[in-house]
């Protein structure tokens, strides 16, 4: 009798019977699927009013319309504005755990310059940092190899983990961003001169939503998002991520990334 369908055994060009997609495969795919649809979907709904919402309270306290003769309207219509903000950023945030937990991330792995990525997140990040008086120092190498990482992946892990240096930074304190190459990865490593935190509670920031006694959680205003975030996309892009800390010493991040292969080295300095 013949066999029809996804589980139909056809002969190889050797004459081998092979057997089609399993059901455990199968079940997966359409699993993934089913996520990537359902995340696709949410992300659609809870940006597009949010996106409104930002618009128009934009258009309100910006008078772009014309004057608005009770000025706390205009005041109002800011903080609805800097709330949607807050919100939008949250779903995003959201949004990018989901697709990662998920393994649905879209990542487009290729070798990248860690150079470019580091002081384009501190150019982001500058005017928070003289706010503070903060300074930002970069010890690195002059021929730097490139890494194999995802390009707007690497900015949101380098920008997570300065942006949390620069929080919880003393005013007036230093952060030292090392470039560290070694024979197949290269390490990212930012410290702080913060007040530092046990090492026992290191394992617990990197979980979502984590809120507690510690200091690095009660400070921030964030939902304890960018840590997680910043583990999962180094453990997608084939990396780690490891903090260090004790009270009355600063905290310390470390990206370890694998260096891209010789041939791509090559490829990619004959380009630029």
């Amino acid at each position: 009798m013949a066999s029809h369908g996804l589980f139909a055994l056809t002969k190889s060009p050797e004459g081998r019977r092979d057997e089609g997609p399993s059901a455990e495969a199968l079940r997966k795919h359409d699993e993934d699927e089913r996520r990537r649809s359902f995340l696709r979907m949410v992300s659609h709904e809870l940006r597009t009013p949010l996106n409104s919402i930002i618009g128009f309270s934009e258009i309100i306290s910006c008078e772009l319309y014309g004057p608005i003769n009770e000025p706390r309207y205009r005041d109002h219509a800011a903080i609805v504005r800097e709330s949607g903000l807050k919100l939008l950023r949250l779903v995003n945030q959201v949004m990018e755990i989901a697709r990662l937990e998920a393994g649905t991330a879209d990542l487009d792995i290729r070798p990248e310059p860690p150079r470019t990525a580091v002081d384009e997140a501190i150019a982001a990040l500058q005017p928070d940092a003289t706010a503070r008086g903060v300074e930002i120092r970069v010890e690195a190498g002059a021929d730097l190899p490139l890494v194999m990482a995802d390009s707007r992946a690497l900015r949101t892990v380098v920008g997570n983990l300065l942006q949390n240096a620069i929080t919880f930074s003393p005013d007036g304190g230093v952060i030292t961003v090392s470039l560290l190459p070694g024979p197949k990865s290269l390490c990212i490593r930012i410290r702080d001169e913060g007040d530092g935190i046990e090492p026992s509670e290191l394992a617990r920031l990197m979980r979502p939503f984590e809120q507690g006694e510690a200091p690095l959680t009660r400070r921030s205003e964030g939902a304890g998002l960018g840590l997680p975030i910043t583990r999962l996309l180094c453990r997608a892009m084939k990396g780690a991520l490891r903090l260090e800390s004790t009270p009355g010493h600063g905290f310390t991040a470390a990206v370890r990334l694998p260096l891209a292969a010789t041939d791509a080295l090559t490829t990619a300095h004959h380009a630029a």
